[in-house]
């Protein structure tokens, strides 16, 4: 019974405490059309993505921008002839200039992607541009994303705008894991608190990250999270570390195209960084298993125990606690379009995300470690950031 209070009381706390993470309506603030549109340079670092781009590098050539705009995509040593498709996709549907260059393979002390990242700003700062729009080769944009989000920076004054792309959510296992992936995050890094100079909270959503190159230059981004698997957050937190403005929302079109229709491929979407989220901490480990089935398991099975065993109070505290997780869950099914059936059975969601934790810390101490398109670091000090 005092279990089931105890997670009743959390869920309150959450409830009205934690920057009212459970709402939807963080979308890009009020903006208004600058009267002379500054250059940006796009940014796509990607590594065996022949799949996805045909969906999403048009969607980047065809931006409806004012200014001055080019995008730069790094080909990060792919097998699959990302770069050679690119080229002909622009070929073919014209729009913004592309180049595509190689950085070849890392240096000691880079993750993969960032030195991915890198080498695409060095090319970009040639170009002297205003803004960088760093986005994944996944990752699809409406015709006038960038106008959007450039006038949203201007117009508020950030120095990073993010948006958190709608991931796709078509297999039943997406519906299932994917809206809570983002309701965890939110819970994590409320909206609400990232956008206030005062809060202390920091986070973005690595697939669309516009970002003043000035504070980028003064934040050191990315030298000074090259070690970065989880780059998003430690972005955020550079930037705003050293001064920056920064905003993160729920997009409305900005999509994900990249498919992931079994649990397998959520499950190693999940489990190959989690446990550098928790900096490879037991201690970290544990508070996070014991949090979650304080918070998430606890209710429905103080519901049904206290039902089976005859205590009133034991299964009307765990079915409370119940009403209000499904209660705040409601909104992210809406957002993604989901049935709201699914709300109840977000108990069964965080035990699959428990799983996928414990199992990235098995497979970090087996010496697998964590791991980007194909590439691993095994080593606890080569990870750093705790994102999303």
């Amino acid at each position: 019974m005092w279990i089931a209070a105890g997670s009743l009381a959390a869920w309150l706390w959450l409830l009205l405490c934690q920057g009212f993470f459970w709402r939807t309506d963080i979308r890009l603030p009020a903006r208004t059309d600058p009267d002379d549109w500054p250059s940006v340079c796009v940014v796509v670092p990607a590594r065996d993505e022949a799949a996805v781009l045909p969906e999403s590098l048009p969607s980047l050539l065809g931006q409806d921008y004012p200014g001055r705009a080019e995008i730069f995509l790094v080909d990060d040593g792919s097998s699959d002839g990302t770069g050679e498709l690119a080229r002909e996709l622009a070929s073919r549907h014209g729009g913004l200039p592309l180049t595509v260059d190689s950085p070849g393979e890392p240096p000691a002390g880079w993750t993969g992607k960032l030195w991915a990242v890198r080498h695409g700003i060095g090319l970009a700062r040639v170009r002297g541009p205003e803004y960088l729009l760093l986005t994944d080769a996944d990752i699809a944009h409406a015709p006038d994303s960038l106008r959007e989000l450039v006038a949203a920076a201007r117009t508020g004054g950030f120095d990073a705008v993010s948006l958190m792309a709608r991931l796709r959510v078509e297999s039943p296992w997406e519906r299932l894991v994917v809206p809570a992936f983002v309701y965890f995050f939110a819970q994590l890094y409320p909206f609400r608190r990232i956008g206030k100079r005062s809060a202390r909270t920091a986070a973005a959503a690595g697939g669309c990250v516009l970002l003043r190159a000035d504070a980028a230059e003064r934040a050191r981004i990315p030298d000074a999270i090259r070690q970065a698997v989880i780059d998003d957050v430690a972005l955020a937190r550079a930037v705003k570390g050293g001064g920056g403005h920064i905003w993160l929302g729920l997009a409305e079109r900005v999509d994900s195209v990249r498919p992931y229709p079994w649990l397998h491929d959520l499950w190693r979407m999940v489990s190959r960084s989690a446990y550098a989220q928790l900096r490879h901490n037991p201690l970290l480990l544990l508070g996070t298993v014991v949090g979650l089935a304080l918070v998430y398991l606890v209710p429905p099975v103080a519901l049904f125990t206290g039902l089976a065993v005859g205590s009133t109070a034991t299964a009307v505290l765990g079915g409370l606690a119940w009403l209000v997780m499904t209660g705040t869950y409601l909104p992210m099914l809406r957002y993604y379009g989901q049935p709201l059936w699914l709300a109840p059975l977000l108990p069964f969601t965080a035990f699959l995300y428990l799983l996928m934790t414990v199992d990235s810390a098995v497979q970090h101490y087996r010496g697998r470690g964590a791991a980007w398109k194909g590439r691993t670091y095994a080593r606890p000090d080569a990870v750093v950031g705790d994102g999303s």
